[in-house]
């Protein structure tokens, strides 16, 4: 799957969040200063044209909706990093965050039990 540009991610993160959405929508869900209206229907256009959203017409305006789920963008995205920093290494990237001090004791207990349960 293709890595998304900055931009076109959060365009993405707010489709994922509001399911359907004309530009103007996902313009509103922006801080200030917010983007161009152009600017945005270009990105929208470029995200449906590499595949990861569609649309539905109304007249001569168009509502978008994704087409790739955020889990499977994430999937393809964690992977990515994974392979490319961490040698394909879970525990390798577990140990980073964890030397990093990025993720407590306590995240680590959880994410070994989540590990136990689904063994169970």
């Amino acid at each position: 799957m293709q890595k998304l540009a900055k931009r076109e991610e959060q365009i993405m993160q707010v489709l994922w969040q509001l399911e359907k959405a004309f530009v103007k929508d996902i313009i509103k869900e922006f801080p200030n200063p917010q983007p161009h209206y152009n600017t945005v229907s270009t990105i929208v256009r470029i995200l449906e044209k590499k595949g990861f959203i569609a649309h539905e017409s109304f007249g001569n305006i168009h509502q978008y909706y994704p087409v790739i789920s955020k889990e499977d963008y994430q999937k393809s995205a964690i992977g990515d990093v994974l392979k490319n920093y961490f040698d394909d290494s879970y525990s390798k990237m577990v140990a980073y965050f964890a030397k990093e001090e990025k993720i407590s004791e306590k995240e680590l207990n959880e994410i070994i039990q989540m590990i136990k349960n689904k063994k169970q």
